[in-house]
């Protein structure tokens, strides 16, 4: 179902779609906001985390004890997921409020290039307007701006890393990754390439042929390590240690004036290295698989749009050749992320103990979010940008104190695009959302009714949750794109305006409270019940008894995907 086809199949349904789902067409439209009471926000986003905490069940062994405590009194959702499985077009939708196919932002240009998204104000802008103190560090919008925030904490460039120090290895070949992952998954690429503790002291080969410690570096800086006590913080440490402090600091000024405090950790995103201490929780010998079923493949349709060579399904194949025995390159590769999990829990419990001990913890509203998931194997795929639940479903916890004190659960699907909306509505933003004096709807929803009543049925967004992966502009073309990481075909930054056409030649898939719906670009469709497969491993999508299902699923999908064209 190439473009055109993609086009007519969804017209040919319109008039039904619309009586089918007629509420997804109709605007948000909120009442003029006469409360001026504008509460702090501290929003907190951990990049690549998957469900793999204690609230979520994501995996048994997971010890994330700070997020399982903030959560005891959140509202959490359970059903929420990306707009993008990969980082910076996800960021891009979640800070402007704009759907990816809306923007046609599909790729890594930044948002204040991008043709659409340029002219949009970030939340991060709009909380300035109405007068809120910004400070912000970490990784938050995949392109910063700085001119956004009052103050910025940690320098970027030490964002990711530490990493292993560059040089040859034994048999003579530049080492990509760390020294102690083989061939070929090591040479992937300095990031993805690597799993580590960081007592595992990287090595390489120096001028003269002799086989020494590398060490840890930051670019061309040195990162001491001798043992877990003696050791340069870690960057998210770094931004855990500056939130607080500033929480601190904030407290000793006379002020009323609210503040929107942001930071963003980068564990567990790839490499996985963390302190010794974090991977002697979990022991290899004790750690316990994903559950993956043989065969799962054979029915799915990945492949018919993305090559094999595209990262997720070549990282699996080579981490498989990397490590024969068994599955102990998944084993290694898990427990490195487990560890790296642990570790970032910490940090979010240096900030949210920081919140809580001060004057500010009744009159904070914290949100905690990832901006998409992480596959550990399942369907023999090892990373990001997939249409499945691992890839797509995200932790998402809003605490409001004006509200419950208890730990509330919100089954029905939402995404990152209703965070906008929910921000401006809880902390009364008024000022306009744009540069110019174009209005731009948001595209999300407001979760607020949510917060006031997790079963609500009140809610004006849709029923489900929808999720592009980026395609049809997977190659660098002349004049329209370039790529800076021949490893990633979609890697790239678009220089112009995509027309309309675009928005056909992508892959979308659309999770509800019971289903999960996938339709390629190329026609070819997924549809799992979650009711009884929460693992998707058994495709619906040709079996004639769910064809009524399928057919107003993927109604409800076009719909919102085409609703504004």
């Amino acid at each position: 179902m190439q473009g055109s086809n993609f086009m007519n199949y969804f017209l040919k349904y319109l008039i039904l779609i619309s009586a089918a789902v007629p509420s997804v067409l109709s605007c948000q439209n909120n009442d003029k906001l006469t409360v001026k009471e504008h509460p702090n926000v501290l929003f907190i986003m951990v990049d690549d985390l998957n469900d793999y905490q204690g609230v979520y069940g994501g995996h048994p062994q997971a010890k994330t004890p700070n997020i399982d405590a903030f959560a005891s009194s959140a509202t959490v959702f359970t059903n929420a997921h990306t707009n993008v499985p990969v980082c910076s077009p996800s960021r891009n939708s979640l800070f402007t409020g704009v759907y990816p196919h809306n923007s046609r932002d599909f790729g890594w240009t930044p948002h204040f290039k991008q043709a659409v998204l340029k002219d949009k104000k970030t939340f991060v802008e709009l909380f300035n307007d109405n007068g809120y103190k910004t400070l912000g560090t970490g990784k938050l919008l995949h392109k910063n701006v700085k001119k956004y925030w009052d103050e910025w904490g940690v320098p970027e460039g030490i964002n990711y890393g530490p990493h292993a120090a560059s040089g040859i290895d034994e048999k003579g070949k530049r080492i990509m990754g760390h020294s102690s992952v083989p061939e070929p998954f090591r040479s992937i690429n300095v990031v993805d390439g690597s799993f580590a503790s960081l007592s595992d002291t990287p090595v390489v080969i120096d001028e003269n042929g002799v086989l020494k410690e590398s060490g840890w570096t930051y670019g061309n800086n040195p990162y001491k390590y001798t043992n877990d006590d003696d050791r340069d913080l870690m960057p998210d440490e770094q931004h855990a240690q500056w939130i607080a402090e500033k929480i601190k600091a904030l407290e000793t000024l006379d002020s009323k004036q609210p503040f929107f405090m942001g930071v963003g950790f980068v564990k567990p995103h790839t490499p996985l290295y963390a302190p010794q201490k974090y991977f002697d929780l979990f022991p290899l010998e004790d750690i316990m698989m994903p559950k993956i079923k043989d065969g799962d493949i054979n029915d799915i349709y990945y492949s018919t749009v993305y090559p094999q060579t595209e990262m997720g399904l070549a990282y699996f194949k080579k981490l498989r050749q990397s490590f024969p025995e068994n599955d102990l390159g998944l084993r290694k590769f898990l427990q490195a992320y487990l560890a790296c999990v642990a570790f970032v829990d910490d940090q979010v419990g240096t900030v949210i103990n920081a919140l809580n001990e001060s004057r500010f913890k009744d009159n904070t509203i914290v949100i905690l979010i990832s901006d998409h998931g992480w596959q550990m194997g399942e369907k023999e795929y090892l990373y990001k940008n997939s249409p499945w639940d691992e890839s797509t479903r995200i932790p998402f916890m809003i605490r409001d104190p004006s509200r419950s004190k208890k730990l509330d659960k919100v089954a029905h699907a939402v995404s990152l695009i209703d965070i906008y909306p929910t921000l401006k509505e809880l902390c009364h933003l008024e000022k306009k959302n744009t540069n110019d004096d174009k209005i731009i709807q948001l595209d999300g929803y407001s979760l607020q009714p949510f917060l006031n009543n997790p079963k609500t049925e009140q809610w004006q967004g849709p029923k489900g949750a929808l999720t592009v992966l980026g395609a049809g502009i997977n190659q660098p073309i002349e004049g329209l794109a370039f790529s800076n990481n021949p490893g990633a075909l979609w890697h790239i930054e678009i220089n112009k305006d995509l027309d309309t056409s675009y928005v056909a030649k992508q892959n979308y898939t659309y999770r509800t409270k019971d289903w999960r719906y996938i339709l390629y670009k190329n026609g070819k469709e997924e549809l799992y019940n979650h009711k009884n497969d929460s693992y998707e491993w058994n495709n619906l999508a040709q079996n004639p008894k769910y064809k009524e299902i399928k057919t107003l699923l993927s109604k409800e999908m076009l719909l919102l995907i085409y609703s504004s064209y």
